[in-house]
């Protein structure tokens, strides 16, 4: 062993309380730490040549990295729906490094089992139907791109092709209908070769982001042949459902797959006052679900949940001797793209564990009133307009009179060590959007927000 690697190891124990105490102190200074700080990236440094440790790659980190990163793990990071790491979630995301766990085959099969417990909590916590298989992925866009790769399977069934082993050129022209899809559907279309074009946009209701079920109706009468319907439970911009219920009936009625885009929407259930926006939910073929935003565990995780597990494993099934047979119940290595599978099911093990369904409950509940603070705030405030009501945990809101997307870039820089917030579109109107999902977010901070984005546009009002 190379003695520098052997003087770790001897050391181990002293070096990890070093790096616990450089985490604490990281933590307990999110309150003063830049939510975003500007600036340029450290100057490049060479390949180390010499082995020199781990307490002097620590003491470089502090130096030279540690002060360009954001406050994201804090309340007033607001930007993509971002939440944190739970006291919970952060014990078990270290563990899961230090147990460095092969969680893809039952030739090793603890991962497997603590998985399959925490998919039976996630599966419970959402209100699913224990016919909903799920498995862990790196994200929204995974949990997305793997339901419809399950969906171009059901289509080459119903027209009696095998996609996965003669190729999608064996479907012909394929109709994806959704009223606002997310960016991530059109970009796992692209990868299944379905293609961007395969997406068809029906038209939402009046003044809405939701499906008008009247318009998806004629849109499915219309296909021919089988279809898939991408529903969303929360848009990105205004966090709009679509009317769940309404558009599964249609797809049963029509023989069309039903795709949820529930990535942050779907913790909605949890939340008495909200838990009608995801009636439906259940009957769903596939549910994408994104746990580092409202689960509040360390990114990258989600999970994707589908009533058809036997089509997943036929789509991703990896055929290699050392993996051993597909088996009755696929070994995960065969349910998704990756062969590598990081144990990502123990942070939210251990968060579901430590807090619980009410510890959960909580944390949305908290989050659904610091929403509805902020747009009653920037409502009442002059040179800010709120574009759309606060359904659910993003508030969607502009300068008053004639925005412009350069005016919105200087609102959001110049708050940017403060609060942290993303532009977007809505309605032809250029904006700016925040996304309440930390389990940090408190009364005191919504009130600084508010305060922070009042002045702000006080100031450029006093430019113009």
């Amino acid at each position: 062993m190379h003695p520098q690697l052997a003087a770790d190891l001897d050391q181990l124990p002293a070096l990890l309380e070093i790096t616990r105490e450089h985490a604490a102190a990281f933590l307990t200074g999110l309150a003063d730490r830049p939510v975003v700080r500007p600036g340029e990236p450290p100057a490049p440094a060479p390949l180390p040549e010499r082995a020199t440790g781990l307490r002097a790659a620590l003491t470089e980190f502090a130096q030279r990295w540690e002060p360009a990163l954001s406050g994201s793990a804090g309340p007033r990071y607001l930007g993509f729906v971002t939440g944190g790491a739970t006291p919970a979630a952060l014990a078990g995301d270290w563990l899961t490094a230090t147990a460095d766990q092969n969680s893809n085959s039952a030739l090793d099969p603890a991962g497997q089992w603590l998985e399959a417990e925490t998919i039976g909590w996630l599966r419970e916590l959402f209100g699913l139907s224990a016919a909903h298989a799920g498995t862990f992925v790196s994200g929204a866009t995974m949990s997305n791109t793997v339901g419809l790769a399950i969906a171009r399977e059901w289509l080459g069934e119903r027209l009696g092709v095998d996609v996965a082993e003669d190729g999608v050129g064996a479907l012909g022209p394929v109709r994806v209908l959704s009223g606002a899809a997310h960016s991530s559907v059109a970009k796992a279309l692209s990868v299944l070769g379905l293609g961007r074009r395969a997406l068809h946009q029906v038209p939402t209701l009046p003044g809405r982001e939701a499906v008008d079920p009247a318009e998806l109706a004629r849109a499915l009468r219309a296909a021919d042949g089988p279809c898939v319907v991408v529903a969303n439970a929360g848009t990105v911009n205004t966090g709009d459902f679509d009317d769940l219920r309404a558009v599964a009936e249609l797809c049963a009625r029509h023989d069309a797959w039903l795709h949820v885009d529930g990535a942050f929407g779907a913790f909605a259930a949890l939340a008495p006052e909200r838990a009608q926006l995801v009636d439906g939910l259940e009957a769903a073929d596939s549910v994408c679900v994104d746990l580092h935003k409202w689960l509040n565990v360390p990114y990258d995780s989600a999970v994707q949940f589908t009533r058809r597990p036997d089509l997943q494993a036929r789509v991703f099934r990896n055929a290699a001797a050392y993996l051993g047979p597909l088996g009755e119940r696929p070994d995960l290595v065969h349910l998704t793209p990756e062969n590598s599978h990081r144990l990502r099911a123990l942070a939210a093990w251990f968060t579901l564990r430590a807090y619980g369904r009410d510890g959960h409950r909580e944390i949305v509940d908290r989050c659904l009133v610091g929403a509805r603070a902020l747009g009653e705030e920037l409502a009442a405030t002059a040179g800010l307009r709120l574009l759309a009501p606060v359904r659910l945990n993003v508030v969607c809101f502009t300068l008053a009179g004639d925005p412009t997307a350069e005016r919105l870039a200087e609102l959001a820089a110049r708050v940017r060590a403060e609060v942290f917030v993303t532009p977007t579109v809505y309605d032809g109107v250029p904006a700016l959007r925040a996304a309440f999902s930390n389990w940090r977010i408190t009364e005191a901070d919504v009130r600084r927000v508010a305060g922070v984005l009042a002045k702000a546009a006080a100031e450029l009002t006093e430019l113009d």
